[in-house]
């Protein structure tokens, strides 16, 4: 769809404070429009969307005890070198799955 928006103007904002148990999440990002989508109407108490930017922006209210973030340490040099070194042992599997 396209929205007259640039991909800067498309932005995520996730609000919330100490004193409210909501957390308001307002996104232009496609993936996470439809997982919140989706998940609003598996739990509607937990979840429900509140506007429709009608530019292509969703805003959602969830409960604060079902969102989180996930932080991610960078890899280091020696768990970077084992991922490729697994990477490359896996690959003659997958192109034999391939064939």
């Amino acid at each position: 769809m396209k929205t007259g928006l640039s991909k800067k103007q498309k932005t995520t904002s996730i609000y919330f404070d100490e004193a409210s148990p909501i957390i308001d999440v307002q996104t232009h990002n496609t993936d996470f429009k439809n997982r919140l989508t989706a998940y609003t109407a598996k739990y509607p108490k937990l979840c429900r969307q509140t506007d429709d930017a009608e530019q292509g922006g969703l805003t959602f209210e969830i409960h604060k005890g079902r969102f989180s973030f996930k932080l991610t340490a960078p890899y280091s040099e020696e768990r970077r070198k084992a991922a490729g070194e697994l990477a490359k042992t896996h690959t003659g599997n997958l192109q034999a799955k391939e064939k």
